[in-house]
């Protein structure tokens, strides 16, 4: 028997379900097909973020931050730990618990949204518009069809040629998030978000890490200030081995490890012997299987879905969102394209700005930022003002005894209108926000400067480099 629906979403992750949630909360028919299972094969719905990537990943960055407290911070705030030994069977069932939670949350908010969930392989099957059929292969079968249809089937780890992951020696993102002993020696194939974040957690636990980066800069889609401060941190105070400029010739596993062979500009043959490799160089569109053949869905040449610039494919009444499209491949932007699908859909307008989308690095210090940075300025030949304040004269984070890093505005030189906010330092990840407001709502420097910032609290640099725009600092 046949099951018909305003809305049908495939993928389960973080735009996919949203998306699914916000069509039913605006009186839509919805329904959700995604693949994601438990090892006891149990639906776990939230995608790649919630299984294997941002949140398994953040609750083992926060467990490896807590260790190396209790091994090196704690002594100056007067706390002797003595008989520290790390149990990394216990962090793993942690993370894995944070995770079921997530998955379970999911699973709730459907119910209470009335969304109507398919497990099994979602694919396109035919039909026409305003009768898109859809199968979920693996599930009970059922004919559905859908008025609409929204795809956001996200993205897979791209694979180094001719070295496929086996998630025992050569590992993606998964796989780097399960590895059963502390390796000695860990390899990690670019110097990414992923790469860094995953180095700092096995860095941390006792691994000796090397980040091998094909490109010549070091986190060049940050701010160059940012970037340095980061460089500094990471293998000066840290020890992260990062060799920028590796040119990987080949990599060859074997009982022993992981062995690869690479060149550096002017450096010559290299070779790094580890106990395990983690490949993370990015990822492509997970649009095998989805049917696009079949119903003449256009895919670009990289195999991400052409959309315009509301989301909408070639084919009328199918959308596409997150990281199977163009923009960048980011949870949160997944879910603002989903509530925004679903409010066009019910006639509404959803809006983007990818202009405000904050960009976030989970490593100690954390880095995040909004807007433009201080080299895209200066190409576009924008005419601008620099303020900046470091965390080493803000109270709070002396308390917290981490006062590494700054926040650094950039504002348009006439206008005084922020232009792009970066941060590296204690809980940058929450700070974000208020220069994400404050650039939603065209906001000066002088705005942030004005405003009353509680005392004392990390947020009060933002206040001051805000100041600092105008040469009036207070607290330096």
């Amino acid at each position: 028997m046949s099951k018909a629906f305003d809305v049908v979403v495939i993928g389960g992750g973080p735009g996919g379900y949203i998306a699914a949630i916000r069509a039913a909360q605006l009186g839509l028919q919805a329904a959700c097909v995604d693949e994601w299972a438990t090892a006891e094969g149990k639906p776990a719905l939230g995608g790649t973020c919630t299984n294997v990537g941002c949140i398994p990943s953040k609750a083992l960055l926060q467990s490896s931050e807590n260790y190396e407290h209790a091994g090196h911070a704690f002594t100056e705030h007067g706390i002797q730990v003595k008989g520290l030994a790390l149990d990394l069977a216990q962090m793993l069932k942690r993370k894995d618990k944070v995770v079921r939670q997530n998955n379970d949350g999911i699973v709730y908010l459907f119910k209470k949204n009335k969304v109507t969930f398919f497990h099994g392989r979602g694919s396109l099957a035919g039909g026409s518009a305003g009768a898109w059929q859809v199968k979920a292969t693996g599930g009970a079968g059922e004919a559905i069809t859908a008025k609409h249809v929204i795809v956001a089937t996200g993205s897979n780890p791209r694979p180094l040629p001719g070295v496929p992951y086996d998630n025992k020696l050569v590992l993606d993102n998964a796989g780097a998030l399960a590895i059963p002993e502390v390796p000695k020696k860990l390899g990690v194939i670019g110097a990414g978000v992923i790469g860094l974040e995953m180095g700092s957690v096995w860095r941390r636990l006792g691994a000796d890490v090397t980040l091998l980066e094909m490109l010549e800069s070091f986190l060049p889609a940050a701010d160059e200030t940012v970037s340095k401060e980061a460089w500094k941190v990471f293998t000066k105070e840290q020890g992260l081995d990062i060799v920028l400029g590796a040119n990987i010739a080949r990599v060859t596993p074997s009982k022993k490890g992981v062995t690869v062979e690479y060149s550096t500009k002017g450096g010559g043959e290299r070779k790094l012997e580890c106990d395990r490799l983690i490949v993370s160089i990015g990822r492509v569109p997970n649009t095998q299987g989805l049917g696009a053949e079949a119903v003449k869905l256009k895919l670009d040449q990289r195999g991400f879905v052409e959309v315009d610039a509301e989301c909408r494919t070639n084919l009328a009444g199918v959308w596409a969102i997150g990281d199977v499209v163009r923009g960048p491949m980011l949870a949160h932007k997944a879910e603002e394209e989903g509530v925004a699908v679903a409010e066009r859909i019910a006639g509404h307008h959803g809006h983007v700005d990818f202009n405000t989308i904050p960009w976030v690095i989970y490593t100690a210090p954390e880095i995040a930022w909004v807007g433009k940075t201080e080299q895209q300025l200066k190409s576009e030949g924008v005419q601008y003002r620099a303020g900046q304040f470091p965390f080493m004269a803000n109270g709070r984070a002396r308390a917290l005894g981490d006062t590494r890093g700054f926040v650094k505005f950039l504002a348009d030189a006439v206008t005084d209108r922020i232009l792009g906010v970066h941060i590296i330092g204690p809980m940058a990840s929450e700070m974000i926000a208020e220069a994400v407001v404050a650039m939603e709502f065209r906001a000066s420097a002088e705005d942030i400067a004005l405003i009353c910032h509680a005392h004392p609290s990390l947020s009060e640099a933002m206040k001051e480099a805000a100041l600092a725009v105008h040469k009036r600092t207070l607290n330096l």
